[in-house]
């Protein structure tokens, strides 16, 4: 571990937190602009981060390639609702392997996992993003994913939306008509 590293692990961290923030707040989510990604704050998330820091992509990536597993990400996904991997659980009546039974998400995790998405691929890929990129590696788990049919219906769909449409006018789709909806049926 280096200073460097840890500068640098802790400038990536707050500009992604930034760019959901912004996204979160066009969504009219404010609450879960300023809370999203705290726990990356907690020692075994932070300072895996800098272990394992590289910059182009996720630390939980290479700390999965040296250990097989992710302890940081262990950690995130138990602790933050915009993951799908939190909407887990486990059923005999499951059809999927390892009896994993993928669980609906509330709307609002939904809209903030579109941020996160977007905004990981931003903070990843700098001045060589394109707005495909979030739909892009989404679309390279496609099938092995533990996803609801519902969540991956909604994932989908805005991913493709920011693909064609952009994120502004995705985030105000999500805004004006998805988030306003969920609160009348009472999925928000």
């Amino acid at each position: 571990m280096t200073l460097r590293k840890l500068v640098a692990h802790f400038s990536t961290i707050q500009h992604h937190r930034h760019l959901v923030r912004k996204f979160c707040f066009q969504m009219g989510l404010y609450y879960q602009g300023m809370m999203h990604d705290l726990s990356k704050f907690a020692p075994i998330e932070f300072w895996n981060g800098v272990r394992y820091y590289q910059g182009t992509r996720s630390p939980n990536i290479k700390e999965r390639e040296v250990h097989g597993y992710s302890a940081a990400w262990l950690h995130h996904k138990g602790r933050n609702k915009h993951h799908f991997e939190y909407w887990v659980d486990f059923s005999m009546k499951s059809k999927l392997p390892g009896c994993l039974m993928p669980i609906r998400m509330p709307d609002r995790y939904i809209a903030e996992m579109v941020a996160d998405r977007v905004a990981a691929s931003r903070t990843y890929r700098g001045s060589q993003y394109q707005q495909t990129d979030a739909f892009e590696y989404y679309r390279l788990g496609q099938g092995r994913l533990p996803l609801h049919p519902y969540t991956q219906e909604k994932l989908e769909f805005f991913l493709q939306m920011i693909a064609e449409k952009g994120e502004n006018a995705t985030f105000d789709y999500i805004r004006t008509v998805f988030l306003k909806e969920a609160r009348i049926n009472g999925t928000f």
